[in-house]
């Protein structure tokens, strides 16, 4: 047992095992990828209901930034819950929205003034901002990439393009979005050198998605992760991300910054788009917004809007999320804890790459501040996947004491709380470095 991690009953243990029953028979979910039953958790480590404590390397789905039961968000909900829990922030009138709708337009990058419609999921972040491009242009189309998520609802679905799963029996979704490749990952799709690759893959958008397929003036919006998530952690050049804001500046296409995942201080800066000095029309955020009390953002330009009653959602901004918002602010500026993400994430990356040495299934180390993944292949030769050493590898790291998540066909990501220690980091990679052993023994 190390520092945070103690198991005390294999896990899962019979109470879990219970739930886990329970839950399949009563609760309906598309994935459940951890049989861990949470009973409380704190910081970064989370107890299940047999007395074990995990390593929380997955921050509830990048949710908790903060870690778990953050004093000075808890108590900002027990103070909101005392005066008012719910009044309708789309029909009256409170400050607490307001006031968070003024600081997340403060913080979004570039010095445009700008207005945010609140929403309580990522996926309801991404249905505003397509109907808000619509509305705006008065174009029907969209461009978003392969690989990308953005949400599982009809609208968002549209523009999801990581897991067939996820798309499968849901046709026909939304018409009028176009997939194009993403920037150089791993595992190029056209064998190409990263050099070269990125280049390719950002011209393809004029150069043959609009001579041959998209009229350029039909497209709305472009839709672009500046890390994506749940395609693998891949994490663009700069150039990339600032030829396709080019090509949208040129045809007059509004570009959306999805942040929901890679926002509010994970990957060093408050928001992802920030590394790669691009000012978005839209961006998206959630998750990690509320600190684990639902609640999304789109934050948008002030030269676009849509007339009262275009789009609408009854507890977008509820008064107990924005205190959880307001609170989770204060705190990341007050802490500088993107600053910190970025520090520990230099270290988290050291950290992987030394394991890398060690374990030829680990055919490449990404990431920026502290949303890292490593990618496990059968060799570094083929670079063919190693799908069931991945979902074996993170098997047992929860069997030792770690939760941590897939992504990608072979990645498993890394996004620790940004609150935590270096000592924290290192008892996971061990973990994990005794884990890979086993894999590749067994």
């Amino acid at each position: 047992m190390g520092r945070y991690a103690r198991i005390m009953v294999e896990p899962p243990g019979p109470k879990a095992r219970e739930m886990v029953v329970q839950d399949s028979r009563y609760v309906a979910t598309s994935t459940k990828i951890l049989p861990v039953a949470a009973a409380h958790a704190h910081g970064g480590v989370v107890t299940d209901v047999d007395g074990n404590d995990f390593l929380d390397f997955s921050s509830g789905m990048a949710v908790l930034n903060l870690g778990h039961t953050h004093p000075r968000v808890v108590q900002a909900v027990k103070e909101q819950a005392d005066r008012l829990i719910h009044f309708a922030g789309t029909d009256f009138y409170y400050a607490a929205q307001v006031e968070l709708a003024r600081r997340l337009g403060n913080l979004a990058p570039g010095d445009q003034d700008r207005k945010v419609f609140f929403s309580n999921s990522g996926t309801e972040s991404v249905e505003a901002a397509m109907k808000l491009a619509r509305w705006n242009t008065g174009r029907k189309q969209f461009v978003a990439f392969l690989g990308c998520f953005h949400g599982r609802s009809l609208g968002s679905l549209s523009l999801t393009a990581s897991k067939p799963v996820q798309r499968e029996r849901f046709f026909p979704t939304v018409p009028g979005v176009v997939h194009m490749p993403y920037a150089y990952c791993y595992r190029c799709a056209y064998g190409m050198e990263p050099s070269s690759c990125w280049m390719h893959c950002a011209r393809v958008l004029e150069d043959v998605y609009f001579t041959t397929l998209l009229p350029p003036e039909e497209v709305a919006a472009l839709f672009i992760e500046p890390v994506q998530g749940e395609g693998g952690y891949i994490v663009p050049p700069r150039e990339f991300i600032q030829e396709i804001a080019a090509i949208c500046r040129r045809h007059g296409i509004l570009l959306v910054d999805d942040e929901i995942q890679a926002g509010m201080g994970r990957t060093g800066r408050m928001w992802a788009i920030e590394h790669y000095d691009v000012i978005p029309d839209i961006m998206c955020t959630a998750k990690a917004l509320g600190s684990g009390v639902p609640i999304a953002a789109t934050i948008f330009s002030r030269r676009l809007d849509m007339s009262t009653g275009a789009h609408s959602t009854t507890y977008g901004g509820n008064l107990l999320a924005c205190a959880a918002s307001l609170a989770t602010l204060d705190i990341i500026e007050e802490g500088r804890l993107a600053e910190r993400a970025s520090r520990l994430g230099n270290y988290l990356h050291r950290r992987l790459l030394e394991l890398q040495e060690r374990h030829d299934m680990i055919g490449d180390v990404r990431g920026l501040g502290l949303m890292q993944a490593i990618e496990l292949v059968k060799d570094r030769q083929s670079k063919a996947h190693a799908v069931a050493e991945r979902d074996r590898a993170i098997e047992l790291a929860f069997k030792r004491g770690a939760i941590l998540l897939p992504a990608g066909r072979s990645t498993i990501r890394f996004v620790p709380p940004l609150i935590v220690e270096e000592d924290f980091l290192d008892e996971g990679v061990d973990i994990l470095d005794g884990v890979l052993g086993d894999v590749v023994r067994s």
